[in-house]
């Protein structure tokens, strides 16, 4: 049956699309995968989500458009290259068929002829294309940056490859090492990309929430401290001028020009610099570390007491943020305050809470250090003022916040400036599995974009890979060549690019296929993306890239709209049971579900497990998102083996709405297995009688009516679900609740047939975004040889038959469920409330109460008030 349809959907090309102005454009698009070499159960989750939207838009008369394609580059090609012992591109390329195969047999519903695989020459040669424009317009740049080098492995990593200090592959200490670094200006868009969060009405509050908190839009002051022996001034950013005065010491990054030349005549010094180089590069390392620091011996001079504070270098302090520089406020800063308990530096307080004061706290309140959270650590407070500051006293945030930066710029020792946490993307990768940076460098010239003639810089494939160093770099044959600009000896750039470039336009490229450049005008037509679907892990880079090229885009003309995607559905996770075994002095031994037995109490609940293999205990580790770390990944392909795809489908649909995490249970899987076993069963049974014969409304009777007033109002139920509310579960319990009415309908004759052809034909249409294969084969069989479901129009409920003689009321007593009665859709009120009344469980909670009011509620509740 399976095979069938999809030999049906691919002999007829039945989801390839062009650009076609007689129908609305709907652009369906699931995050690309990673070629890893399987699909895993988050992949068919959230491609079976993009595939039912994608059908039903169909269905409901719109031209839709659903690629996919291959992020094919990246360190995982190059892990499983050095554990397999083969090349790179040998086992991408591998994978991509294997998974291809994969999706195919779960039957999506995807335009294959625009498949893109970023790791070719004619995928990548576009984005260099567009970096050789970036560059020319400035958008491109290149300084040095502070990374992870693994001095073994010779090669950056990034922080999560850093584990308790050493080199996730080789042990090694990692070095912080400076290294030049290409970087896109993402910071030129900060305002533009904050804002444009205020238009995306289609994403999900928590990912904007978080894109917000990663910008960082902060206004502040900009403050110079003069520094003695030194010409140039000490710059530091604050948010919090109004703590000017508590500032007791300044630190500074270790590679700051202050710490190094402090250091040249320090060996303590040098030591912890030396030391810091050690450390992570990242932000979350640096908040939990260990806060340290040594004294430089320098110091700064108060821009307004004119007294000396002492400069020291902090491991806090990151060189890349900011201007490597803070002014620390121990008596208002948490982080501040314990370097400063540390040390024994001074602790100034210079906030406190406007008089009067709190009820229970008493006259002589003095300053907390323990409470400081409490108390100072909320900006926006009215009831906090400056003290100890001089001219600054008694003012609030704002007013000291103003009076300073005019004091500031007047006397031009500072200046407002508004500052963003975001950071230019830094988009080098010294690593080999990757686009190469199309960039050359020359003697006289220096870097030099490779001419779009020349493009594209072909990464060699056939290579032989042990990790050890990149290939390229290794390769002083393809890094020679020739400088464009003076014709003299020269030499490519060896670094490759982050991958995220990659994902920050396939979209595009989607729309396009064959164009001769990133795009041509059918993207206009396609874009914005009408629904993007994906994981909320991505919330931050991916999607932060994949807004910011799409200005790159809009401003290179290539495209019109402002934003890439119109709508974002993020799906939760998949979930399941995790087993395990400890082992003395070594990692837990996970073992997959698929190979251990369970007991289960009542409500379904793993109580205990055995190993199939020895039949002995293994401890029950919890439900954890399916991982290889923990072993407990479901193999797809197995399931779809064991089960067919439509069942995959359906319980993946069924199991949990999509923003909440499914929760993998095979038993639930086996249950979806026996729905469509009996819907095939019943619909096979009714076709069996013979053709039906065509509907007469006026013959049905009271019980037909009621069967196809409930078909019309799941039709109603399941087009809302699929189209507005995207609650797939209760589509499918919806249809469940109907299959079992028309089992438990018992009528026989020609309007009884002709009723279930409806209804059966109905269920066919209503499940086929979710069960395509299995609706394929029901249309056949229902008397549609010669018609396919992809020609189909998604069902329409008959108002007439949504019409009710009857409505089904509540009734309570003093706001109890006490009864329910049957009433006549238009009975009148008097009515209503004596049946009411006379309803022999209501007429129990009534004795020896006098009736004081009824209330009714038309169409649904009538609540007796007594007493």
């Amino acid at each position: 049956m399976e095979s069938a349809a999809q030999a049906h959907w691919r002999n007829t090309r039945a989801f390839e699309v062009t650009e076609d102005s007689s129908k609305p454009k709907y652009y369906c698009l699931s995050m690309l995968p990673y070629p890893s070499g399987a699909l895993h159960m988050g992949h068919v989750r959230n491609y079976t989500i993009g595939d039912v939207i994608s059908r039903f838009r169909r269905m409901t008369g719109y031209n839709v458009m659903q690629p996919m394609g291959w992020d094919a580059f990246g360190l995982p090609a190059e892990n499983a290259a050095i554990k397999n012992h083969t090349a790179p591109a040998k086992w991408t390329y591998a994978n991509i068929e294997h998974m291809r195969g994969q999706l195919q047999s779960l039957g999506y519903a995807i335009d294959w002829s625009r498949e893109v695989t970023t790791c070719t020459p004619e995928y990548y040669r576009w984005e260099q294309l567009m970096f050789t424009r970036l560059f020319k317009k400035g958008i491109v740049y290149r300084k040095n940056s502070v990374v992870n080098w693994d001095p073994v492995d010779q090669t950056v990593l990034a922080n999560e490859q850093v584990i308790d200090g050493r080199g996730w592959r080789s042990g090694a200490i990692v070095e912080k090492r400076e290294i030049p670094q290409w970087f896109l200006k993402i910071t030129a868009y900060a305002q533009e990309l904050l804002d444009g969060l205020d238009t995306l009405s289609g994403w999900p509050d928590a990912v904007k929430t978080m894109q917000r908190n990663w910008i960082g839009r902060s206004e502040g002051l900009e403050i110079n401290f003069a520094v003695d022996g030194e010409a140039e001034p000490l710059t530091v950013f604050t948010t919090r001028p109004d703590t000017l005065m508590g500032v007791t010491y300044v630190a500074v990054a270790a590679e700051h020009p202050l710490a190094v030349k402090a250091a040249a005549n320090n060996p303590q010094l040098a030591a912890f610099i030396e030391e810091c180089k050690h450390g992570g590069v990242s932000e979350a390392e640096l908040e939990t570390q260990e806060k340290k620091g040594v004294a430089t011996g320098v110091y700064a001079v108060h821009p307004v007491s004119g007294e000396k504070v002492p400069v020291w270098v902090a491991n806090f302090v990151l060189m890349g943020y900011g201007t490597g520089a803070v002014m620390a406020v121990p008596g208002h800063d948490q982080r501040d305050f314990e370097f400063a308990h540390k040390y024994a530096l001074p602790i100034q307080q210079v906030i406190a809470i406007r008089s009067p004061l709190p009820p229970h706290l008493a006259p002589e309140f003095a300053y907390d250090v323990n409470e400081w959270k409490e108390w100072y650590g909320d900006k926006t407070r009215d009831d906090l003022i400056v003290i100890n500051s001089g001219e600054l006293d008694g003012m609030g945030y704002k007013q000291a916040f103003e009076h300073l930066v005019a004091k500031f710029e007047r006397e031009s020792l500072g200046a407002r400036r508004v500052n963003f946490r975001l950071r230019d993307w830094g988009v080098s990768r010294q690593r080999y599995w990757g686009c190469p940076i199309p960039i050359i460098y020359c003697a006289q010239c220096d870097a030099v974009p490779v001419p779009e003639d020349q493009l594209p810089v072909v990464l060699p494939e056939d290579v032989a890979f042990t990790g050890m160093k990149s290939p390229i770099k290794a390769d002083p044959e393809w890094r020679k060549t020739t400088c464009p600009n003076c014709g003299g000896p020269a030499e490519r750039e060896t670094d490759t690019f982050d991958t995220f470039m990659e994902s920050s336009w396939y979209y595009a490229r989607y729309t396009s296929p064959g164009a001769n450049d990133l795009v041509d005008e059918r993207a206009n037509h396609w874009l914005p993306v009408d629904q993007y679907i994906g994981g909320i892990e991505h919330a931050i880079m991916h999607l932060m890239y994949f807004r910011f090229y799409h200005k790159l885009m809009r401003d290179a003309g290539m495209v019109k709209s402002d934003e890439p995607a119109t709508n974002l559905l993020c799906q939760g996770m998949v979930i399941a049971d995790t087993f395990y075994r400890e082992v003395p002095g070594a990692p837990n031994e996970w073992f997959n579900p698929a190979d251990v037995d369970v007991t289960l109490d009542e409500r379904g609940r793993v109580t205990g497990a055995t190993l199939k293999s020895d039949g002995l205990p293994v401890h029950v580790g919890g439900t954890e998102k399916m991982a290889k770390s923990k072993n407990n990944g479901v193999d797809p392909q197995l399931m779809v083996d064991r089960y067919g795809a439509d069942t995959v489908r359906l319980f993946s649909m069924f199991a949990a709405p999509p923003e909440q995490s499914l929760d993998w249970n095979e038993s639930g899987v086996e249950g979806m297995s026996r729905f469509l076993r009996r819907l095939w069963s019943q619909a096979h049974k009714h076709v069996a009688d013979g053709p039906a014969p065509t509907l007469d409304l006026a013959a049905l009777s009271p019980a037909a009516k009621t069967l196809r007033r409930q078909l019309h109002e799941t039709i109603q139920k399941v087009g809302d679900d699929y189209g507005r509310r995207y609650t797939f579960n209760t589509a499918i319990a919806a249809v469940m609740e109907l299959l079992n009415a028309l089992a438990k309908f018992d009528e026989t004759g020609d309007s009884a047939r002709a009723l279930r052809q409806e209804a059966f034909e109905a269920v066919t249409l209503l499940l086929n975004p979710i069960t395509p294969h299995t609706a394929h084969a029901l249309w056949q069989s229902l008397g549609h040889a010669e018609a396919t479901l992809e020609d189909i129009a998604f069902p329409k409920a008959d108002p007439a038959a949504l019409v009710r003689d009857s409505v089904t009321l509540a009734v309570q007593v003093n706001g109890k469920l006490r009864g329910t009665i049957e009433v006549a859709a238009n009975a009148a009120r008097d009515e209503i409330e004596a049946l009411a009344q006379a309803e022999a469980n209501v007429v129990k909670f009534l004795e020896g109460l006098a009736v004081k009011k009824i209330i009714v509620v038309p169409g649904k509740i009538v609540n007796i008030v007594a007493a």
